[in-house]
């Protein structure tokens, strides 16, 4: 009998996308769910009724949540190809702290770079430039965070790649000049098979982004 996967997702979510991606590098077969998160589906609320956020994959009826939580287990359940998390214990715990620091240091000042202005937006650039510089370090003259290998710390990274571009117009700044070794990465990784087919258009990102700042009256 033939797995069920269902992703319930939103597309230009940096979330949403790696659960996308990390099934595409394993080459496993998905239905994908588009979710409304002004009208919640009954489905997402039954799936993840303590967040009750998306992604969520559904495999064989049972729920996994929390983007990097489904990606690990994508990668674990999924292990006879492209492994995304290093086997060497020590390797994968250094994974796991680049990806706790990603979601912390890099999501707060980019969220904030796109719903805010005036002081505000202008130390949110600040911190994210530090802290993409920080992960830069990390990822030295490596092609990837993984070394030669596209994985777990690259796939949390892509999430926030593909809004470079938004952040950029939303800010008023760029990215390049700061960060030019992260950037060679970013676009290594945007022109994986796995990525182009998960990510959208980074202009209809654009519009989300000025759409959702007149929402926040910005």
């Amino acid at each position: 009998m033939a797995d069920e996967v269902i992703l319930l997702d939103f597309w230009p979510s940096p979330f949403g996308v790696r659960a996308r991606i990390a099934l595409r590098e394993k080459g496993v077969e998905f239905e994908y769910r588009e979710e409304n998160l002004r009208e919640k589906s009954p489905l997402l609320l039954q799936m993840n009724p303590v967040h009750k956020k998306i992604p969520v994959l559904i495999h064989n009826g049972k729920p996994v949540c929390e983007s990097m939580n489904v990606v690990q287990y994508i990668d674990e359940v999924w292990s006879d190809k492209n492994p995304l998390l290093p086997s060497d214990p020590y390797q994968r715990a250094q994974a796991r702290f680049w990806v706790d620091f990603i979601d912390t240091k890099v999501y707060e000042p980019a969220d904030k770079i796109w719903s805010t202005k005036g002081e505000v937006q202008e130390k949110a650039k600040k911190e994210y430039i530090e802290a993409l510089k920080i992960l830069e370090s990390e990822l030295g003259n490596k092609p990837y965070f993984g070394g030669d290998n596209f994985g777990f710390v690259d796939i949390a990274m892509t999430g926030y790649y593909m809004w470079f571009e938004a952040s950029e117009k939303c800010g008023n700044f760029s990215i390049e000049p700061e960060c030019p070794t992260l950037m060679a990465s970013a676009k290594r990784c945007l022109q994986r098979d796995s990525v182009v087919n998960s990510v959208p258009d980074p202009e209809k990102i654009v519009e989300f982004a000025f759409k959702i700042r007149k929402i926040y009256c910005v």
